[in-house]
C-alpha cells in the first residue's frame, strides 16, 4: 500500500505524508508523550504544508519540512499547557530546533530511537490484538482507517472506534512512550512481533472474504519488519521474523491460480518463486544465527522451516525430516496445538501418513482447535493417502464447513469431491 509519487504540490504533500508519517508522529510523540495528539499535530503539519507548498513551492526535503512543522506546533502546545511545564526543561534542545520549520533532516540516531518507542507503545499489551493491530497500520504503516478496514473485511467505524479507544487506552494507563528494558523487554518485542506476524498472515491466507491472498497487507508486514530489523540489529528474532516473511512472501505469485484459486505447497510451479525474496531470507536467518546467544526463538525456528521448502527447487527434494526435527524444537520451544498439527503434517511426509494419523487424532479434544478448519483437512488428507476414501471425504466436509474464507472453502469441496480419485 505504498503510495506512487502525485504530480503537483498537493501530491507532493500527500506522496511524503504518506512515506515520513511514522517518523513525523515518532518525533512529535516524544515531546507531548501522547500518540493520539501527536497524529493530530502531524495532520496539522500537513495542513500547512497544503496551504504553504502551492504558494513557496515544495522544500529540498520535505519530509524534515513537516517533521518541524509539528515539532513547532508540538513545542507551543506544551508551552500553553501549564500542566506540562515541567517537561519543557527536558524538551529545550526541541524548542531550540523547532522554533521555525527547518529543511535540515534530524538526527538519524533520534528518528530511529523515536520510531522503535512508537513500535512499542502502538504494540503496548495493554492493548487488545485487534487495537494494536489497527493503532500499528494506522500510525507505522500510515495507512487509512478505510484502508485498514477493507484490508480485513470489517466497516470502517468499527477500525475507527478501534484506534480511539487504544489511544484512548494508552493515555488512560499513562504508557510510557519509551523502549523498555530489562525483563520486560522480551515479552514486550514479543507483541511487537506477533503484531507484524498477524498483519502478515491475513494477507498471506486470508481468513474470511473471497480472497485467499491480499498482498497488500504481506507488504506492509514485511516493510515493518524489515524497518524493526533495521531498529533492533541485534535481536535475533526480530531478524528470525524478517527471514520468514521474506520466505513466505517469495511464495505469493505461486499460491493462486489464474483465478484465484489457492494452489497447495505440492502444486506450485515454484520457477515462480521470489528468488531475490529467498536470497534476502536467508540474508536475515544468517544474521540472526550470527547475533544469537542461546537456543533459537520460536520465530527464528519457523524461519528454519521456511528455508528448508524455498531450497528445494522440487517439492520430492524438501527436507521433511529435517522440517519435523524443526517442528518438534518449536513445539518444545512454545507448545502449542497448531505446531503439533503442522509437525504432524511433516511426519506423514516424512515417515508416511500412518505415522502422523495419530499425531493428528490425539489433536482432535484440544478446544483450541475445535473450529479450526485446518484439523479436519489434514486429517482427510492422511485419510485419503491411506485410502479411507470416504472417511476423507466427510473430514474434508467438515473443513470446507467450518473455512472463513471463500475461496478456501470451494478448494476443500472439490478436495472431497475428489477424495480417492
Amino acid at each position: 500500500m505504498t503510495p506512487q509519487p502525485t504530480a503537483g504540490p498537493d501530491g507532493a504533500v500527500e506522496t511524503v505524508f504518506r512515506m515520513e508519517f511514522p517518523r513525523v508522529v515518532a518525533a512529535v510523540a516524544r515531546i507531548v508523550r501522547d500518540v493520539g495528539i501527536a497524529e493530530e499535530l502531524a495532520q496539522d503539519a500537513v495542513v500547512a504544508a497544503l496551504e504553504r507548498w502551492p504558494r513557496d513551492g515544495v522544500p529540498d526535503n520535505p519530509g524534515a519540512w513537516l517533521t518541524a512543522t509539528a515539532r513547532h506546533r508540538a513545542v507551543d502546545l506544551v508551552r500553553r499547557r501549564e500542566t506540562y511545564a515541567r517537561k519543557l526543561a527536558g524538551i529545550g534542545r526541541d524548542q531550540a530546533t523547532a522554533t521555525a520549520p527547518s529543511e535540515e533532516p534530524a538526527d538519524p540516531d533520534d528518528i530511529d530511537d523515536d520510531l522503535l518507542r512508537l513500535v512499542f507503545t502502538a504494540c503496548h499489551p495493554v492493548l487488545s490484538a485487534e487495537a494494536r493491530t489497527a493503532l500499528t497500520l494506522r500510525l507505522l504503516g500510515g495507512l487509512t482507517t478505510a484502508e485498514i478496514a477493507r484490508a480485513f473485511l470489517v466497516p470502517e467505524t468499527t477500525v475507527a472506534q478501534r484506534i480511539v479507544r487504544a489511544k484512548r487506552t494508552l493515555a488512560r494507563k499513562n504508557v510510557a512512550f519509551e523502549v523498555p528494558y530489562g525483563p520486560d523487554r522480551d515479552a514486550r518485542l514479543g507483541s511487537v512481533l506477533d503484531v507484524i506476524y498477524l498483519i502478515f498472515n491475513e494477507g498471506y491466507a486470508a481468513t474470511a472474504g473471497d480472497d485467499w491472498l491480499r498482498p497488500a497487507l504481506c507488504e506492509d508486514a514485511l516493510r515493518l519488519a524489515r524497518v524493526l530489523s533495521g531498529l533492533m540489529p541485534k535481536e535475533p528474532e526480530v531478524h528470525g521474523l524478517t527471514a520468514l516473511l521474506e520466505f513466505q512472501a517469495s511464495r505469493t505469485a505461486a499460491r493462486t491460480g489464474p483465478d484465484g484459486e489457492p494452489v497447495l505447497l505440492a502444486d506450485q510451479n515454484r520457477s515462480r518463486w521470489n528468488r531475490m525474496l529467498i536470497a534476502r531470507g536467508a540474508t536475515a536467518l544468517a544474521r540472526a544465527d550470527a547475533v544469537a546467544s542461546g537456543p533459537p526463538g520460536p520465530y527464528v525456528l519457523q524461519a528454519a522451516i521456511a528455508a528448508c521448502h524455498a531450497h528445494a527447487y522440487r517439492y520430492e527434494e524438501t527436507d521433511w525430516h529435517r522440517i519435523a526435527a524443526l517442528y518438534g524444537l518449536l513445539a518444545a520451544r512454545t507448545p502449542s496445538p497448531v505446531v503439533e498439527l503442522n509437525r504432524a503434517v511433516a511426519v506423514s511426509m516424512a515417515d508416511g501418513p500412518e505415522a502422523a494419523l495419530p499425531l493428528v487424532d490425539a489433536l482432535s479434544t484440544e478446544p483450541a482447535l475445535r473450529d479450526y478448519h485446518l484439523l479436519p483437512s489434514v486429517r482427510g488428507d492422511l485419510l485419503s493417502r491411506l485410502g479411507r476414501t470416504k472417511e476423507a471425504r466427510e473430514e474434508f466436509t467438515r473443513a470446507a464447513d467450518l473455512a472463513g474464507n471463500t475461496r478456501e472453502r470451494e478448494m476443500l469441496r472439490r478436495r472431497a469431491e475428489g477424495a480417492g480419485r
